[in-house]
């Protein structure tokens, strides 16, 4: 038997490197490997051998066995990838640098208004700041002032990592970075996405964009935010827009403040986009807490500051008319390639 076992090795050999198409590297499985295949014979043959002879025999055919099954594993894949460079090989040759005779492209509309808010924040004397999307927990939350057992991180479904890191739920997660950067004073604008495991609707969406800012100094107040606010909606939208300041709660600042703003697709009758209420959260604001100053070098007795969280792509909505935020990650280009910026 030990013969034919050989023989068969042989045989198996001279027939695979015939084999140049996957179908007939099957064909030569299914000979060896079937239900009736050579191989399958040579183990279904053991029973008629001695219990001495069947150990030594079945290691042989079993060592078979596996050889049959890793060579026809390897002739698969090199098939396969000389397949895949003759596809390349044959692929039709084209100039890249050519220009394109179809429609002019365009910028997305986030990133027209995002640089439109960076030009009018640098004028009024701010930096513009980059932050990472992956942060750890202690920079999203702790260094602004939420704790692990802070009931405000119900508001925010996260979503963590493997090694403990997270995507940032907000542009907050920069604020220590900042302060500990520039320290007092500072006035910094710092946009980016966020990220919430959050169910969608027409003014909500897991992956959006926000763009913090912070100004701390000597004597900063309230009327200082209102300020710079309303300088900034006045210039991105080119005209006179309702707006409204009322209490609210984030654990970073206190006071803290929601700036409303009137619905713009709808004049403020109600639609689905403001869940018909005629206005549209756009920029969670306040005086930066003592702690998060602390926490970033500052000392609150000596400085204070403000912070805000401008909703960028609800702003990215009002500004354009977009009824469903979802629009705006869609890459629907019909819907996205209205937005030309020269």
């Amino acid at each position: 038997m030990k013969e034919k076992i050989e023989a068969l090795r042989q045989s198996f050999e001279q027939e695979l490197q015939k084999a140049a198409s996957s179908d007939a590297v099957e064909k030569l499985r299914v000979a060896y490997l079937g239900k009736k295949g050579s191989v399958t014979e040579l183990l279904k043959g053991l029973k008629d051998v001695s219990a001495q002879e069947k150990k030594e025999l079945g290691q042989h055919v079993n060592q078979l066995k596996k050889q049959v099954e890793e060579n026809l594993a390897r002739q698969v894949e090199a098939i396969q990838a000389a397949e895949e460079q003759r596809e390349i090989d044959s692929a039709e040759q084209y100039d890249v640098t050519l220009p394109t005779a179809g429609a002019k492209g365009s910028y997305h509309p986030i990133t027209i208004v995002q640089r439109q808010l960076e030009e009018i924040f640098v004028s009024m004397g701010f930096t513009v700041e980059d932050y990472p999307e992956i942060v750890t927990d202690y920079e999203c939350f702790e260094a602004v002032n939420v704790p692990k057992d802070h009931p405000a991180r119900d508001m925010q479904d996260t979503y963590y990592l493997e090694n403990g890191q997270l995507l940032k739920t907000q542009t907050s997660a920069a604020q220590n970075a900042i302060l500990r950067k520039y320290g007092a004073p500072c006035r910094a604008i710092f946009p980016g996405r966020c990220f919430r495991n959050e169910a969608t609707d027409a003014s909500h969406e897991n992956t959006f964009f926000q763009m913090e800012g912070v100004m701390v100094d000597k004597d900063i107040s309230i009327s200082n935010l209102i300020y710079f606010m309303k300088t900034m909606l006045s210039e991105v939208f080119e005209r006179d827009v309702k707006v409204r300041l009322r209490p609210g709660f984030f654990p970073f600042v206190e006071p803290g403040f929601e700036l409303d703003i009137n619905c713009l697709i709808c004049g403020g009758e109600g639609c689905s986009t403001c869940h018909h209420s005629g206005w549209v959260e756009l920029c969670p604001c306040g005086m930066i807490h003592p702690n998060v100053l602390k926490m970033g070098g500052v000392d609150p007795e000596e400085y204070t500051g403000f912070a805000f969280g401008l909703g960028l792509t609800r702003l990215v909505m009002m500004k354009y008319g977009v009824k469903d935020i979802r629009d705006l990650n869609s890459g629907n280009l019909k819907a996205l390639g209205q937005f030309v910026h020269e």
